[in-house]
């Protein structure tokens, strides 16, 4: 069985709770589950436990591709998890934009309201989990759900952000293996709203992306957070800090199956790792 899930008949059955099969039932299916904030969540596409923390009525939605956690107040993803590999690159898609079919109506934002945000506030609708690093996946159009899209300033989207994306694909297709990647908001100042919206949202200040390269014996990440009102020509690599830093932004914790498994050393901004994305220091 994929995505990091044992096998049914491996497991002492007598031993796990019928709340615990229905759980691991909904999970497999990929129903999206209220509350889940409170779990401990995992999966091949988080290493070492998805983010902890958040709001307890985010509902988590976990797809073949990428998981996250959707906040219905802010009407956008508090974070996203994804592995980043070659066999899941492909030709151009179609960047159609679709309402998520496991959220309700009024806990996302619509197409509409993106409309004249360019144009008022220099916003573009940003995927959060790239559509670039899908379009050979099979299920590449579930990129495309609005739950995995954020009003992203332009210069930021189409600058350090970007190349930093096309950082980690490259990454990727070098070591010929998966780059595990996670990325969402941070709030750390008021912003605008979207001038056609018709429903309450908020928009982030900036946003964060943690790429990370687990081993057996170790944890090399990185981490990136932007300001939204990063320079088109600004150099990704000059934005790194320690993880710490970000999880502080975020108000999230990362990895925390550290805590259990102890053999596991993180390396905080490890060289190779940094020279893998193309730093040169």
């Amino acid at each position: 069985m994929q995505n990091g899930c044992k096998s049914l008949t491996a497991w002492p059955l007598r031993a796990v709770s019928a709340a615990a099969l229905l759980l691991l039932v909904l999970v497999l299916a990929g129903v999206r589950i209220p509350g889940a904030a409170a779990l401990e969540i995992h999966s091949a596409l988080c290493p070492y436990g998805c983010r902890s923390g958040g709001p307890a009525d985010n509902d988590l939605i976990i797809r073949q591709l990428y998981i996250l956690s959707h906040n219905d107040r802010r009407k956008l993803a508090d974070w996203i998890a994804y592995r980043v590999k070659p066999g899941n690159f492909g030709p151009r898609r179609s960047r159609k934009l679709l309402p998520d079919p496991w959220l309700a109506e009024e806990e996302q934002l619509e197409f509409e309201d993106y409309r004249g945000a360019h144009e008022a506030l220099g916003l573009y609708r940003g995927h959060q989990a790239p559509l670039g690093s899908f379009t050979g996946a099979a299920e590449w159009w579930t990129l495309n759900y609005l739950s995995n899209i954020s009003a992203q300033p332009s210069a930021l989207n189409g600058g350090a952000w970007r190349r930093l994306e096309e950082a980690v694909r490259r990454l990727a297709s070098w070591r010929g293996g998966p780059v595990h990647v996670m990325t969402g908001p941070v709030f750390l100042r008021d912003r605008p709203s979207l001038p056609a919206a018709d429903e309450g949202h908020v928009l982030p200040s900036g946003y964060w992306k943690i790429v990370a390269l687990p081993t057996p014996q170790s944890l090399p990440s990185v981490a990136f957070p932007m300001d939204a009102a990063t320079a088109e020509d600004a150099d990704f690599c000059s934005y790194r800090v320690v993880l710490p830093k970000v999880e502080e932004a975020s108000d999230l914790t990362f990895f925390h199956g550290l805590d259990v498994d102890r053999r596991i050393r993180p390396q905080d901004g490890a060289p190779a790792l940094l020279r893998g994305l193309g730093w040169e220091g």
